[in-house]
Parts: structure tokens; sequence; C-alpha cells
């Protein structure tokens, strides 16, 4: 069996018995011994294949905790607004695009934000004049907004006499017409009519994004469905399909889209059920929306505004769901971004306790991003992880001050959980933002924009060291998917999944940290990327 031995460089384990080590050796898929480079070598042999790393970093192989990784290959071909400021050049980029598209092509496109263009939202009108021959349909930033033109309006049968789906609101001017901009489950109305990818397209744009991932170090994935059910078990189609043809080069944790609950316990599905490439996560859910959409649950009215937000799912349906699911072993993945989702969810999981003590993974609430400060120790009290976004802070800290007001002390609420004693396990939303983790890793360490906005950091209070954050992408994630005896750190017997990077996280100047990627990744003893 092949053994890899590297040396001569920085090696942080995230052990704390050995933090920092100068060599690692791997053989097959486990590390076999890490230490100095004598102590190594010995026990490596003197067959075994040598890199040198010359003086550089490897940290434990960095797990993205939240990411819908098809979606983000999609969006990397679709017409991309993201950071676009200038609403005439968006419409200026969509209308070259859809000049390009074949005759009868839909138009797709992501990532516009209408609190860059003073607030406004965009309307059918805006669309029909650059698109008015073609449906054209765009996901907002956040995936809980589309904005359509009339030709998808009338394709979708949307009038001004179309009813709110419940959890879901259509928008329409001052005649009750609609506008165009469909939140929440009224975009199941034109999802139901909108041409799927082919099966190449969506394994062409896995492919196109586990490259992108493996070239930041990233070695592990937690891929929740989006609001489209139907991306849940799909991608776990295309992820079989990768791995049947021995071409998944990054290990998957793939959760159950919550419309398949039924499915999974008449299957007798159980999280944690596979192996360490691919194994089957929680029930994904959804408490609410979120803040760009103002469709974030809300105890309190958001600032200047007299709604609270959509609860998408109620809180004693929610309780109803989360108790039926723990109790046939199915751990819950509750989207909840508002503090009164995030009690919702709480709540429910507290309910569901005495049926859940047999949960081989546990709960968790995603995004989690405003809570009440009560409910800040709650989460280590039930056991459930905060998988949480460091991007989503830096990139939403001014919508939320203008939206939450004095109530974002406690939003992006990272050093008061940890301190509280819960679980971390960071990730990126990706196609929401970037899928880079050391940009993630940044957010968390100092709450600026790479510009260095705010100056002392936003809430610089809740800024995590980069130990801290390095350990919310890899030990943290490891806990969420029951596997931190074999993921996660740097140590004898642990699976050999690392990276080289071409910076040392814990010696360049936090500002700097966004600039960090992988110069070589190894997942289970292979490398499976390495830069030119």
């Amino acid at each position: 069996m092949k053994i890899i031995v590297l040396r001569n460089g920085t090696i942080y384990t995230l052990n704390p018995s050995q933090p920092v080590a100068q060599a690692l050796a791997i053989r097959g898929e486990r590390i076999i011994a890490v230490g100095d480079e004598a102590t190594v070598r010995a026990a490596a042999g003197p067959q075994s294949e040598v890199i040198d790393l010359h003086g550089r970093a490897v940290v434990p192989g960095l797990t993205d905790a939240h990411v819908h990784i098809v979606l983000h290959g999609l969006a990397r071909q679709q017409v991309r607004l993201t950071g676009c400021a200038d609403f005439t050049a968006a419409l200026d980029q969509i209308a070259v695009a859809a000049q390009r598209l074949p005759p009868g092509a839909w138009l797709r496109g992501n990532g516009w934000d209408h609190t860059l263009w003073g607030g406004c939202w965009p309307t059918r009108a805006d669309l029909d004049r650059v698109c008015p021959d073609r449906p054209a349909m765009l996901d907002r930033k956040d995936g809980h907004s589309l904005w359509v033109n009339s030709r998808v309006l009338e394709l979708a049968g949307i009038t001004a006499a179309t009813p709110d789906p419940d959890g879901g609101q259509i928008q329409r001017d001052e005649h009750g017409e609609p506008t165009g901009i469909l939140l929440e489950t009224a975009m199941e109305l034109v999802r139901a009519i909108m041409p799927p990818p082919t099966r190449a397209e969506r394994l062409a744009a896995l492919r196109l994004a586990i490259n992108e991932a493996l070239s930041y170090g990233l070695t592990s994935l937690h891929v929740p469905p989006a609001t489209n059910p139907a991306d849940g078990p799909d991608t776990l189609i295309d992820l079989q399909a990768l791995r049947a043809a021995g071409d998944l080069t990054i290990r998957v944790l793939v959760h159950i889209a919550g419309a398949h609950l039924d499915h999974a316990i008449g299957l007798g599905l159980r999280s944690g059920l596979g192996d360490d490439w691919l194994r089957i996560g929680g029930l994904k859910l959804f408490a609410d929306g979120s803040l760009g959409s103002e469709s974030a649950h809300m105890l309190a009215p958001y600032e200047g505004r007299d709604h609270t937000g959509i609860a998408v799912i109620p809180p004693a349906e929610m309780k109803e769901i989360v108790t039926r699911a723990n109790a046939h072993g199915i751990s819950v993945v509750v989207h909840a971004i508002g503090d009164a989702a995030n009690r919702s969810v709480l709540d429910a999981i507290a309910a569901a306790r005495p049926t859940a003590a047999h949960l081989a993974l546990p709960n968790r609430i995603e995004h989690a991003q405003i809570l009440a400060p009560t409910d800040i120790p709650r989460f280590a009290e039930l056991g459930v992880i905060a998988s949480m976004q460091p991007i989503h802070c830096t990139a939403d800290m001014a919508m939320a001050e203008r939206l939450w007001g004095t109530r974002c002390t406690t939003s992006y609420a990272w050093r008061s959980l940890l301190n509280a004693g819960a679980t971390l396990a960071f990730g990126s939303d990706a196609p929401v933002e970037t899928l880079d983790p050391w940009a993630g890793i940044h957010a968390a360490t100092t709450r600026q924009t790479t510009d260095g906005t705010p100056v002392n950091g936003w809430y610089p209070e809740q800024r995590l060291t980069v130990a801290e954050a390095l350990a919310a992408y890899c030990i943290g994630p490891a806990i969420t998917e029951a596997a931190a005896e074999r993921k996660g750190r740097l140590m004898p017997g642990m699976l050999a999944d690392l990276a080289v990077l071409n910076n040392d996280p814990f010696q360049i100047p936090v500002s700097h940290l966004y600039t960090v990627h992988a110069e070589l990744t190894i997942v289970g003893g292979t490398i499976v990327f390495e830069r030119n």
C-alpha cells in the first residue's frame, strides 16, 4: 500500500495535545504518523513517497456545512448579478444574455439584490423591456424571491385573481396585479412549469462546482435541498452517478427535502446511512424566509415596518414534523433566520426530545442569523448544532442594521453561541454567497468587508480567533455528521483529508485571510487538486 510523507512544513493539526507538527505520513486513506520529521520518516519506512512542503502550511480538510452544490454549478453558467449595484447595468447584462440564447430557451439568472438599487423591487415591466419574447426568471441572491417577466406569469397562470399560497406571497401593485416578484412558496408556481436542467447539465455543473471547492481546500460538503423539493433527490442521484463512475472526489452529506418525510419513513431511511463518501443527513425544513426579502420571521416588527415576516411552517406544525422525524431516527436541519423562527425550531426540538434519544446525527439550525438573547444557551442545552455562514454577516450587515436595528447585538452571534457551549458548523450557502471558505474565515475573525469596513468590525465582540473559525469549518462539521473520530483533525488513525495552503493563516494578518487558497488538496490519501 502506498505511503506518502509530507515534510518541511508547518502542519496545524487542530489536535490540542499536538497542535503543530513538521511532518505527516499517510498510508492508504489514513494518517499513520504526525510529528517531527525523524519520527514520521521512521514510521513511514524507506519506500515512502515524499512531498516537500517548502515551508508551506497544512490544515485539515475544510467542510462547507451548507452548500447547494449543484445549484452553485448551474448558477455559474447563468446570468450572474451578484454585487451589481447599477440597475441599468443589470438590465443591460440580462439583455445581452437573452440575445445569446437559442429560440424558446428560458433566460435564467441569479444574484440580484434590490437593496443595492435603492431598496426598490424590480418589476416584470423592467424585465419585459429587455427580455419580452422568452420566459425570464432570476433568483434573488438569497434564493427566497423570484423576479419574472410577463411571459412567465402568463405560462404559470398567475393573475390578479391568483391567491397567495400558504407560506408565500405574490407581490402586487396598487391595482392588485402581480408585479413579477414571487416570495417563498409562491416561487413554486413558476418552478412547477419551468423546464428542469438535464441530467447531463446537472452532472457537468456538479463536477465544475466540486473542482472549485477542492481548490479552496474543502474536502467535505453538507448539501441541503433548496426551496425546490426536487433538488434533494436529484442531487442524491447525481452524486450516486459520480460515485458509480469513480468521479466523486469530495465527501458529501446529503439532506432530505422536507416534502419527502413520509417517503423516508416508509423506506426506513435514517440519518447517518451511508459511508465516509456519501451519507444521508437530516430533514431540511424551512421555518421562515430571508432578511433581504423581509420574510425572516421576527418576534417584533422590522424597523420602520408593520410586519414580522413569514412563518413558512407555523410553530404547531413545526413541532409535529420535528417530533415525527426524530421519532423515526431522522434528524432535522431547519432553515431559520429570524428570532421568532429560531425560537419556534428550538421549541419544536425541545418538544421532540423524548423521542429523539436514538438519533445518529444531531438536530441543527441552519443560519440562526438573529437570536433572542434567552435562546442562545438553548443550542447547547438541546444539543442543537448552530450551522452558520459567516459571509452572510459581512454581506448583509448594512441591511441587518436597517431592518433589525439594535437587535443586531445578537445577530450572527458566533462568540455568544461558542461561549454558551454550542457547536458551530460553518459553511457558505453558495450560490447565495461565495463558495470560498477563506472569505468566511475572514468574515468570522474580522466582521469586516475586505476593504476593512467598518473600521473596528461590526459588533466586534462577536468575532472569533483564527483557530476557532477554522475549527468551525473542520471539527464542528465533523461533530455534526457524527464523524469526529475520523475527520476534522490531523492525527494518526484519521482520514487523510488535508489542504496545503499558499499562505499560513496563523501568521498573516487576519485582514488578508480572504487571500488564502489551496495549492494541494488531498482526500482519503489521494491528491485530488493541484494548482498549476
